[in-house]
This record gives C-alpha cells, sequence and structure tokens, in this order.
C-alpha cells in the first residue's frame, strides 16, 4: 500500500471507530482481538470480524495492525501464537507487540511477517531502538514522553518510528507502571489497567502545596502535536498514531480528521482544534514533553465543564464519516461498439472487465464521449475515483444511460473484491527455535540494590551491592576491596542521557563495578560496550522462558523476574537458560514518570527525598527523583524473610532499597539471612494473588 508519509495511525476499537477513521483519512489502523491486547475493555474484534475488516481496509488502502501488546506467561505463549496465526490468515499487515518471548516465537513461525515494538516496551534511546531493529522489529514505537530533539536522534538508524501525536498521556512511561497492579491485580501490562492514576493524588511532604481544582499529582492533559506534523514529517517519522481505543467513533473522527489535513500540507483552522479539544480533553491539551516543557502546566483533570462541552458538537462530528469518501484512485477505459460494450477499471495494479449489450443506431443524438465520461465519474458511494477516462465509440451508435451505470457498478463491485485478495504470510507452527543449554544453580546469592551510595556500609552483608551511577568511584573501589561484587544501575529513564551514562559507566567500570542491572532495552547496548556483565532488572517484564532466551542469546548474563508473576508462575520459567532472581525486598516501584507527580502544584521539583503523594485514604506513597526521572514508590514495603521457605529456588533475590538510611539496609539484609519479623505494615506484592 502506498500512501503519503507519514501515515495517520488511527484507534479502532468498534467497527464503528474502524469505518470512522477509514472515512476520514486514515492510512492505518491498529485494532484488538479479544485477547492479548492492551484495551481489553474495548470493544474488540473477533477473528471473524477481523477478517472482515481487513477486506475493507484493504479495499480503501488502509493497512491494519493486530495489537498483540500484552505481556504473555509461559503457559499461554502457545495460545498467543495461534492468535497470531489466526490474524494472519485474515490478512492482517503487521502485529504489535509487548513481549519480546511472544516477538522471538513469532520471528520462527512467520518470519515475513511485520513486527512492531509496542510502546510498552519503554524504548526511548538510540541505543534501545538500535537494539530493537537488530532483534528483527521492523518498527518501534517511541515512548511518549520524548522531546523533539530525542526523536530526531533515533530518525536515522534505519528501522520505522511511530510516534503518538494525539490523545491520552498516562502518567508513567508505559509499560513501567505498577501502580493498578499492586493496588488492585489489574495489571497495564495485560490490558487491565485500572487508572489508578486518574484519582485525586496530592503532594505531601514538609512543606506540601495542595494541587488547584483543575489537576491531580498523577494526571496529565491530552496530548497535541497536530502543530508539529509538518516538523515529524521532516524528521522522517513514519507514523503518526492517535490515542483513543476506548474512544467513541465522534472522537476517532475528529481526530484523524485533523492530524490527515495536516499530513496533506493543509492548515487545520484553530475551531478544529477546539471542537477536538470538547469532544474529549482533560483541562485542555498539552505539548509538553514534544516541546521539552515539563511542569505543572502539563497536568490535568476530566472535569464536568470538559464532559459537558462533549454534547454540542457530536452530531456535527458523526457527519464527517457519515458517508464513503472516495480515495483510491483508479483509470477507467470505455468502449462501444455494435457488437458490445466493454469497461475496463484498473487501481494500477488489479484490473477488472466487464462486457455489456451493444450500441443502437442512434435515432436523435448519438452517444458522445463527454456523457459517457460524466457518468463513468459517478463513483460516489465507492472508496474510488477516477482519474483518468478514456472513451472510444462507435460513430452514429446510443446506448441506454442504465446500462453504462449498470457496468460501472459491476466493474467496482468486482474490483472492490479483487483489491481484498492477499498474499498469506508463510506460517510454521512447528519452526525450530535455538535450544539454550540450562543454567546449573549454585548457593542463592543476596544482591543489594542501593538508591543512594550511603546507604551502603561494612555491616551490609550483601553478596553483591549495586550503586546509583552516580556513586563516587572511591565507593565502588571501597566495596570491590572486601570481596563484594560492585555494580551499577542503568537509569530506567535514559531519556537524553545516552552519552552522559556511557561515561559514567566506563568510569565506573575504571574504579571495579563489574556489572550493571538494566531495566530497559537501551541500557543493554551500554552495559556491553562498557565491558559490564548486564543483568536484566525488573522493568525488562520477562514472564516466559522464550523472553529469557531473548535476552540470553543477546548478551543479558542473569534476569530479575517480573514482579507480576506468582512464585507458581516463576517456577514455570524454572530451568532458566540463565541465572535468574526476584525482587524480594523493597518499597516497589509502582510508576516511573518524567514528570515529577510533586509538580502539579505547580512548585519546583529538585529533592523529593521524604516527600511524597497521598491518596484520597491519607496513603502516603514516597517519590524519588534521580536523572530527570521520578519514581512513585509502594507506600509499604514487600516482605518474605519470614517466609523463605516459600520462596522459588532461584539464583539471587533482589534486595531493593530505597528510602532505608544504612542501619536499616544491613538489618533487612540480616532479617532474611537469618528469618526475621515483618515490620508492622507490609506487602506480600503479587507472588501469591497475581495479577489480571
Amino acid at each position: 500500500m502506498k500512501h503519503t508519509l507519514p501515515e495517520v495511525l488511527a484507534p479502532a476499537g468498534s467497527p464503528e471507530c474502524l469505518t470512522a477513521a477509514v472515512r476520514c483519512g486514515a492510512a492505518a489502523v491498529y485494532l484488538g482481538v479479544e485477547e492479548f491486547n492492551a484495551r481489553r475493555a474495548a470493544h474488540n474484534f473477533t477473528i471473524a470480524d477481523l477478517k472482515a475488516a481487513v477486506a475493507y481496509c484493504h479495499a480503501r488502502d488502509v493497512a491494519v495492525y493486530l495489537t498483540l501488546n500484552t505481556l504473555v506467561r509461559q503457559e499461554e505463549l502457545e495460545a498467543a501464537v495461534a492468535v497470531a496465526i489466526e490474524a494472519a490468515a485474515c490478512g492482517v499487515d503487521a502485529l504489535i507487540l509487548q513481549d519480546v518471548g511472544l516477538a522471538r516465537r513469532l520471528r520462527a513461525v512467520m518470519p515475513d511477517m511485520p513486527l512492531h515494538a509496542s510502546t510498552q516496551l519503554s524504548c526511548h534511546t538510540p541505543a534501545g531502538v538500535a537494539f530493537l531493529r537488530d532483534a528483527g522489529f521492523r518498527r518501534v514505537v517511541l515512548a511518549r514522553e520524548m522531546t523533539r530533539e530525542e526523536i530526531a536522534a533515533c530518525a536515522t538508524l534505519g528501522v520505522e518510528l511511530e510516534v503518538f501525536v494525539h490523545g491520552a498521556l498516562c502518567m508513567s512511561v508505559s509499560g513501567q507502571c505498577y501502580f493498578s497492579a499492586m493496588l488492585g491485580g489489574r495489571s497495564g501490562n495485560r490490558g487491565a489497567c485500572a487508572q489508578t492514576c486518574r484519582l485525586p493524588f496530592e503532594p505531601t511532604g514538609d512543606r506540601p502545596r495542595p494541587c488547584p481544582p483543575d489537576r491531580a499529582a498523577l494526571s496529565l492533559r491530552d496530548n497535541c502535536l497536530v502543530k508539529y506534523v509538518q516538523d515529524l514529517k521532516e524528521l522522517g517519522v513514519a507514523s503518526l498514531k492517535i490515542e483513543g481505543r476506548m474512544k467513541r467513533p465522534e472522537y476517532v473522527a475528529a481526530a484523524t480528521a485533523v492530524y490527515a489535513a495536516a499530513v496533506r500540507g493543509e492548515t487545520v483552522p484553530n475551531e478544529d482544534v477546539e471542537r477536538l479539544k470538547k469532544v474529549f480533553s482533560r483541562t485542555g491539551f498539552t505539548d509538553g514533553y514534544y516541546a521539552d516543557r515539563r511542569g505543572g502546566d502539563m497536568f490535568g483533570v476530566r472535569r464536568h465543564e470538559d464532559v459537558t462541552a462533549a454534547a454540542p458538537v457530536l452530531k456535527e462530528l458523526a457527519r464527517l464519516c457519515d458517508k464513503e469518501v472516495p480515495r483510491v484512485p483508479i483509470t477507467m477505459s470505455f468502449a462501444l461498439e455494435a457488437a458490445g460494450c466493454r469497461l475496463t477499471v484498473s487501481d494500477g495494479i488489479r484490473d477488472v472487465t466487464v462486457t455489456g449489450p451493444g450500441g443502437e443506431t442512434a435515432v436523435n443524438r448519438p452517444l458522445d464521449a463527454t456523457r459517457v465520461e460524466e457518468q463513468l465519474r459517478k463513483t460516489g458511494g465507492t472508496p474510488f475515483y477516477a482519474e483518468m477516462v478514456a472513451c472510444l465509440l462507435e460513430e452514429g451508435l446510443t446506448l441506454p444511460m442504465a446500462a453504462i451505470n449498470g457496468l460501472r457498478r459491476d466493474a467496482l463491485e468486482k474490483l472492490t473484491v479483487k483489491r481484498q485478495d492477499f498474499t498469506p504470510i508463510r506460517c510454521d507452527n512447528g519452526a525450530a527455535l535455538p535450544t539454550l543449554p540450562h543454567h546449573t544453580p549454585g548457593a542463592v546469592r543476596y544482591v543489594a540494590r542501593l538508591q543512594r551510595a550511603d546507604q551502603w556500609s561494612p555491616a551490609l552483608g550483601a553478596d553483591a551491592v549495586i550503586l546509583p551511577l552516580s556513586a563516587p568511584a572511591q565507593t565502588i573501589r571501597t566495596i570491590a576491596a572486601t570481596g563484594v561484587t560492585v555494580g551499577v544501575e542503568i537509569p530506567r529513564g535514559l531519556f537524553g542521557q545516552e552519552q552522559k551514562t556511557a561515561q559514567k559507566l566506563a568510569a565506573a567500570r575504571a574504579a571495579g563495578a563489574t556489572l550493571a542491572l538494566c531495566g530497559n532495552v537501551g541500557a543493554l547496548p551500554l552495559a556491553k560496550a562498557a565491558d559490564l556483565a548486564a543483568v536484566g532488572g525488573f522493568g525488562l517484564n520477562i514472564t516466559n522462558k522464550e523472553a529469557l532466551n531473548f535476552y540470553a542469546e543477546r548478551g543479558l548474563t542473569a534476569a530479575t523476574l517480573s514482579m507480576e508473576l506468582t512464585f507458581g508462575q516463576m517456577g514455570r520459567l524454572l530451568p532458566a537458560p540463565l541465572p535468574v532472581g526476584i525482587l524480594l525486598y523493597g518499597h516497589q516501584p509502582l510508576m516511573l514518570t518524567r514528570n515529577c507527580p510533586r509538580q502539579c502544584a505547580g512548585g519546583s521539583c529538585r529533592e523529593c527525598r521524604g516527600q511524597g503523594i497521598t491518596d484520597r485514604t491519607g496513603t502516603a506513597f514516597p517519590v524519588v527523583c534521580d536523572g530527570g526521572c521520578a519514581e512513585v514508590l509502594n507506600s509499604v514495603p514487600l516482605w518474605w524473610g519470614d517466609k523463605m521457605s516459600e520462596v522459588p529456588a532461584v539464583d539471587y533475590y533482589l534486595l531493593h532499597f530505597t528510602v532505608e538510611d544504612a542501619a536499616r539496609c544491613a538489618a533487612i539484609v540480616k532479617a532474611y539471612k537469618q528469618g526475621g519479623t515483618p515490620p508492622a505494615a507490609i506487602t506480600r506484592g503479587l507472588y501469591k494473588r497475581g495479577v489480571e
């Protein structure tokens, strides 16, 4: 399919939304079936629906991308592959994936199927884009938090880029939010997000400043980048993505029409943007991430006046998509003789010829080419418009207009059907994958991850210590001299920080660090370049053996399993091709965000230690800021030190220290090694109850 780049990619949460998107100018749509997609609450499509949707779209030069963009557990992997195979048989043009284990399987089963790396993979650096490109992804959907300059840095790496240009902004970097899962058992990584972030959180601490009435600490305004479309086009971005598979058709119609016009180079009137704002927004729009203007003005909530503003424009917007819009250019060639007539229509690739009755001798006025062309160009109600019409008429003959109309209808119907044909993707569900040898576990190790260098003391007692990247070289040397393995943590949020991070990693290696904790796909290449053993953090969201194989093949030396697995589900991943560990203690990170939530009140964010946010029940959640990003932590620590016999036999336990002082860190390591009474307020996490 050929269309102007960048394509406008519209959401299709229902058949009605799909029709709205196509009729208003989308070059591609993305949609989900009933399983394994990140919007399980949307209408979604059955496989039968999907086949019809693809046929409808392909007849109109619109591509269809299927979202299989959730984490897949070991026991679900074959079912997910089966859904992908069924989707391929329907003719979808690409699969959008979060789970790298599923991607590994599908690369073997359907090597010709284009794979798109979902924004749930949290990719936001050139190294991350290159990593996913080399892993076989044809397109990378970038994180929504990136600036124009950061997108530009990823634009020349030989892989298509997709950028979210409109719609809801999660407070968290996609794929790095565990708030809904931890508090309610509904995982955003599995399409069941409860939108905890839209509740009224407020800053707390030594000098709390309440959010204004139109803001909340974890709720951002909707994104709107319509005025930057030509800029994105010049950068070479392949796809402009509109968020909204949970939205109504009028929203899809309005957003698609506005961005399609902008891609065509038309000036979008302010009233069209205002109308789009009325149909859905949260106290208006923001361009803060793209324009590199983060802060309080990005925050907003869905107010009563925002809801009531939508009603007057819904009927008006519905008219945008109430009729078929001709969008496929064709040529027509008509010939009339006494023996018969013939019409050939072509879209440049396929052609159809239909025949009809011969002409009759004209009594008054013979048929002329102008009248025939005028009649043939009446393609309303079809996807086609005539770019060129050629007529060859035998002199002195005539033909009823009804016969010409019938030829036109017949030819266009046949061409529509012909355009729905496709060459099936070759598929081999029995394709063999490389078998990696199983790792043989040794004695379990206790790994202490520290938020600050001053949390270390000689009494810590851990077998390995992971320091922040900002730790002084002398601290690294001091710890290494005790015989303890020393590593550093590469921040999960690396926005615009690749070069500085690489320099810090080299310095840490020179001081004696031997490993790097990597919580993002962009961190792995940096660790390897610094000659540090790459250890996968929880942010890689590993939930199946194929994901372990994927990372083992790409140089990961150990991996921390997802915090959203139960102990039983973890057991299905063992034995593994590399050492695996579990995050077993800590105020678990609930959300990684590029906007400090305390900024909703308009204050500056310099140091959030000891401060945080509270929910409507008064529960306090600590916030720690580092490297331009903020982490919202759970209100109580995860604790298993008194129930170690229930923990799976893995290679290491990761104790994730954040707000504790050095003495408390040492006491916790001792309690885990020797057994100890838990604090008064704890959580057991998701390791028993699991998530939806």
